[in-house]
């Protein structure tokens, strides 16, 4: 059974800094496209960045550009987002995903339904 479960997520000041990780397991993800996305409450779940199996290509949402960094390990199964410079507005549940039905793709995808699977959610809280 393919799991994908996400960690790091918390309560931090404005400012600060946040490593959320994102485990995969019962299975290798080496082959698949990934992506971090974000959902607020009441708000529609947007994809914050996008990585593609190999590293090749990254997406980064306007939003959180040149303070966010995705990043991946595949010997060890495991995706990343460094998020700097936090503000308020990340506040949100974190999800991780992953695109298993088309290996090795060589471009990224912000779209929810390009990802056939998907963690539980972590909660990152950013206060002022």
């Amino acid at each position: 059974q393919a799991h994908l479960v996400e960690s790091g997520g918390g309560l931090v000041q404005a400012g600060g800094s946040l490593r959320l990780s994102c485990a995969a397991s019962g299975r290798t993800f080496s082959s698949s496209g990934m992506a971090w996305f974000r959902q607020a409450p009441e708000k529609e779940r947007e994809v914050v960045a996008a990585i593609t199996w190999n590293s090749g290509t990254i997406y980064y949402a306007d939003s959180v550009k040149g303070r966010f960094t995705i990043s991946r390990d595949n010997a060890k199964n495991t995706m990343y987002l460094q998020m700097n410079s936090l503000t308020p507005e990340d506040t949100a549940v974190y999800y991780c995903a992953a695109d298993l039905n088309r290996p090795n793709l060589g471009v990224t995808s912000s779209r929810v339904g390009a990802y056939s699977y998907w963690g539980q959610g972590t909660q990152v809280t950013v206060s002022s």
